[in-house]
């Protein structure tokens, strides 16, 4: 039965001013930065059980960011989210898919760089159901609204709530991966080698930023990633080039000058926080800045995995140890990783009807000879 003792409508209330560093409780700092939260008591519970199942904090975030979008927009419709139907969902649905987003005032293609994203309209719709499943195992709903799994359109087969799209990853071309070498060279030696061992061990951004000096092995060139640093919770250990071997013993020496102590292997140089960690966007602006120097905007963080991965593809390497490699879970997460162009795949194909035809004359001759 539905509880009709909490209302899931309310008052949107003020950022106070002093945000994070006023002293805050957890629930308090979540309001402060979202607060369409506050309309809703459940909310900072299901955001609080998500935290206290080992959440990164980022997927938390990710959650309240979500989840507020959602919470203001039934404010705007004056929905009591406890009691939102699927007629409700189907409205907020709508809403995503004609929403702008700060990229430009409407989609034009799926590739034109405006509207909202695929992942992002999935992203609002996974959290929305999940947070109707925590009502219902609550006991404030009988059923959940948001539809799970596809269903069925009259002779169209069957889509999710929202459709999906799968896009190749991009990676640049030769001449464009020149023009981000070209200027990286002149970035200082961290930042360098950075950028050698994303490629070299098709790091994730969060994986590099927070080796440790412990994780690495230069008498064997490795890196140990450990599991509490990824997004799979799967340690591994991979290899490192010649190349960033030898930018490593130059960084280390520097980074002796910026701190003795052990821990993060990647420490700022600025004279704020001389020897701390750098964090994840540090080294998201630092290779933000470098594609823009190189006009090659498209390129990021997350390029320099994508590459490497493909690279591995394109040389002959097996799935399942590509896999293993970029610390995936399924091959077929590696599968939408790997991007072969048509050049690629036309060659594979000439190479196997070359093997085929020749095999083919072999039986031949030794059937009929």
């Amino acid at each position: 039965m539905v509880q009709t003792g909490e209302k899931c409508v309310g008052v949107r209330g003020d950022r106070p001013a002093g945000g994070r560093d006023a002293g805050l409780s957890w629930s308090e700092t979540v309001v402060a930065r979202r607060p369409g939260l506050a309309s809703c008591p459940f909310s900072l519970r299901w955001l609080s059980l998500q935290e206290n199942l080992g959440r990164s904090p980022r997927t938390v975030q990710t959650y309240a960011r979500a989840l507020a979008d959602y919470l203001e927009f039934c404010q705007q419709q004056g929905v009591d989210v406890a009691v939102a139907g699927r007629a409700e969902i189907a409205a907020y649905v709508r809403h995503l898919h004609e929403r702008p987003s700060g990229r430009g005032p409407k989609v034009i293609a799926m590739d034109s760089g405006v509207g909202l994203a695929n992942a992002t309209l999935q992203l609002h719709v996974t959290v929305v159901r999940l947070f109707y499943d925590f009502l219902v195992e609550e006991g404030v709903r009988d059923r959940n609204p948001v539809a799970r799994g596809s269903y069925r359109r009259a002779g169209r087969g069957e889509r999710g709530l929202i459709a999906r799209y799968r896009r190749l990853p991009w990676i640049p071309t030769d001449a464009q991966w020149r023009q981000v070498l070209a200027v990286a060279a002149d970035e200082p030696l961290r930042n360098r080698l950075m950028l050698a061992l994303a490629y070299d061990a098709g790091l994730r951004r969060e994986e590099l930023c927070l080796l440790a000096t412990d994780d690495v092995d230069p008498a064997h060139r490795t890196l140990r990633v450990r599991a509490e640093t990824t997004k799979t919770r799967r340690g591994r250990v991979v290899p490192y080039s010649v190349v960033a071997g030898g930018l490593l013993v130059g960084y280390l020496q520097h980074r002796r000058q910026l701190t003795e102590q052990r821990g993060a292997l990647f420490v700022s140089q600025s004279f704020r926080n001389r020897g701390e960690p750098i964090s994840p966007w540090t080294w998201s602006k630092v290779v933000r800045s470098i594609a823009m120097r190189a006009g090659v905007p498209a390129f990021s963080t997350h390029t320099l995995r994508h590459l490497c991965l493909t690279d591995l593809a394109r040389s002959g390497w097996e799935l399942h140890h590509i896999a293993t490699f970029a610390g995936h879970q399924s091959t077929e997460t590696t599968l939408q990783y790997i991007h072969l162009s048509g050049r690629d795949l036309a060659r594979q194909l000439e190479n196997g009807m070359a093997y085929i035809h020749e095999r083919r004359i072999a039986q031949l001759g030794e059937v009929l000879s």
